[in-house]
Formats: structure tokens, C-alpha cells, sequence
């Protein structure tokens, strides 16, 4: 079964708040490492949150352990620009590409509907 995980990341203490995201230092090596993960699966999804002051990414992983490794690997983490601040399991519900919805027991209502 595939676990997801939900990633925030926030600006680190070296982040330079007077200079845009593809303005930092060490932007393309960052770049370059993200996209990799991506085309290998790792990332999912990924992207800014409201204000930009936040990153959130969905990531195909088995453990917390991987996820933390992995991304310690960024060239960004280790320089202070960016630092994780939540790890959580991700379970899905609701997928608009499944065939079927998931049901309750009963086969009534959508689990994870809300009215």
C-alpha cells in the first residue's frame, strides 16, 4: 500500500526575505534536487501555501525516517534556507481519479464527506 506523507517546509534562518525563492543562493542546485525527486517519484505534489511563506509537499515515502533523510539532502537544508516543521502520515479518502469513491460499511455515505 502507498503511504503519503504532507510536508511543510518553512524559510530557514539564512533565507534572505528581500530576495525572491528563485533569487536565493544556491537556487539551481535546489531547483535541480527537487526536480529530481520528483521524477523519480518521491514528490508528488508540491508548491508555495497562501503567502508563499510555506511549502507543503505530498511525498511518496515508506517512513518519516525517509522523508527526513531525503530531504536532509537538499542543498537548501543544510544551508539554513529551508527547514521541515511537519511530517505527517497522509491517508486519501476522496480521489477524483478513482473509479468508485470509498463508502462506509453500511455502503451509505462518502467517508471523508462533510454534508
Amino acid at each position: 500500500m502507498t503511504t503519503f506523507f504532507a510536508v511543510v517546509r518553512e524559510p530557514g534562518p539564512a533565507w534572505d526575505r528581500g530576495r525572491p525563492r528563485a533569487e536565493q543562493e544556491a537556487w539551481a542546485e535546489h531547483a535541480a534536487f527537487m526536480n529530481a525527486l520528483a521524477e523519480a517519484g518521491f514528490i508528488v505534489l508540491g508548491g508555495p501555501l497562501g503567502d508563499c511563506s510555506r511549502n507543503l509537499l505530498i511525498l511518496d515515502a515508506v517512513s518519516t525516517y525517509e522523508v527526513e533523510s531525503r530531504l536532509a539532502e537538499d542543498p537548501w537544508s543544510p544551508m539554513g534556507l529551508l527547514t521541515v516543521t511537519s511530517v505527517e502520515p497522509w491517508q486519501i479518502l476522496l480521489d477524483r481519479q478513482a473509479p468508485v469513491q470509498p463508502r462506509d460499511s453500511s455502503g451509505g455515505e462518502i467517508l471523508g464527506s462533510t454534508g
